[in-house]
């Protein structure tokens, strides 16, 4: 596969009254041309942060950033914003969590849309304003035309979150970032989006990354998927591998947070005890440790590397993964104390 994004040990820190927010932690990854990535974790595992800081949207005094981001072989991490200008929208874009705090309330859908197609690609008014149509069509909006001389609150939020994918779509960018593109959206809408940025990014041959805490999303939508928790990857594969040889006790426990369709109605959801780790003092060794039910002694002292699984693309960051003789042999007596 031809690389298209490389980032290596990527550190992105926040400095607070508090402390030190070590949000992204040593974080490295690889998303391929055309490839589907999804970055999943319960809220505060560094989603967010991670795909902000791949694209150079976070800076000043008190943001602490460094390690390695290759786009297309050209180092990003160092740039200054105004560099960073010439990459947004016609490389990589993101749709936003929320289109509504994204999208300018005081400006027409037809303006926000033209704007970076006349900044970047050096547009005329009329050429812009019919390419903002064609790009409403492309994302499914009916009567197009008339939606460019709309403001944001006269549409649904499924609509807004249409006219956001448009405006990342605009300048032809070869990555696209979704930051949990379906928040507040009902279920049919939220298969909509989905199934609309898949269909453009088969269109366009160009990359997602789709940041989620839905599991259920990216078994359906990704090639690959990266766990985080506590700022740091714990487990990433080909998306079939995961959901076949899962090894970190972490991805086990999103997974059977998923509510399954096929139990009975009475079936309780099972969540994770605890909370996420605090990011400015986390826990020495495993950052799950503290409210993992496998954890042994030496969980807390040593932070496990991420290690080679069988399965090729395969890896892990844990002393007992599942399967092995003592993650099965805790398993086993939990399953008891229940029961």
């Amino acid at each position: 596969m031809d690389s298209l994004i490389e980032v290596e040990d990527l550190v992105t820190h926040f400095r607070t009254k508090r402390g030190l927010v070590r949000a992204v932690d040593g974080v490295s990854l690889r998303v391929d041309r055309a490839e589907a990535v999804g970055i999943v974790g319960e809220s505060g595992s560094g989603k967010t942060v991670l795909s902000r800081s791949i694209m150079g949207l976070l800076s000043g005094p008190d943001v602490v950033r460094s390690g390695s981001v290759r786009f297309e072989g050209d180092e990003l991490v160092g740039r200054s914003t105004k560099q960073m200008r010439s990459v947004w929208g016609r490389s990589m874009a993101m749709v936003f969590q929320d289109p509504m705090g994204s999208l300018n309330p005081l400006m027409r859908i037809g303006d926000q849309i033209a704007e970076p197609l006349r900044v970047h690609l050096g547009m005329d008014r009329t050429n812009a304003n019919e390419t903002a149509v064609k790009l409403l069509t492309d994302v499914r909006i009916p009567m197009p035309e008339a939606r460019l001389r709309q403001y944001p609150h006269e549409l649904s939020g499924g609509m807004r979150q249409r006219v956001m994918i448009a405006i990342a779509l605009a300048c032809g960018p070869k990555a696209l970032f979704a930051d949990e593109p379906t928040t507040a959206l009902d279920v049919t809408v939220q298969a909509q989006i989905l199934d609309l940025i898949g269909e453009q990014r088969r269109e366009r041959n160009m990359s997602v990354v789709l940041v989620t805490h839905d599991l259920g999303v990216v078994a359906r939508h990704t090639d690959q998927i990266v766990v985080m928790y506590g700022g740091r990857v714990v487990e990433r594969a080909p998306t079939r591998t995961l959901f076949a040889e899962m090894k970190m006790p972490y991805t086990e426990a999103l997974m059977e947070s998923i509510p399954s369709l096929d139990a009975p109605s009475h079936t309780r959801l099972r969540a994770i005890p605890g909370r996420p780790p605090d990011l400015v003092h986390p826990p020495d060794g495993c950052r799950f440790a503290p409210r993992c039910a496998f954890a042994r002694d030496r969980c807390h002292r040593e932070a496990p590397p991420l290690t080679p699984a069988d399965s090729p693309g395969h890896e892990y960051a844990c002393w007992y993964p599942v399967g092995s003789p003592e993650h099965t042999e805790r398993k086993v007596t939990i399953t008891k104390a229940v029961s």
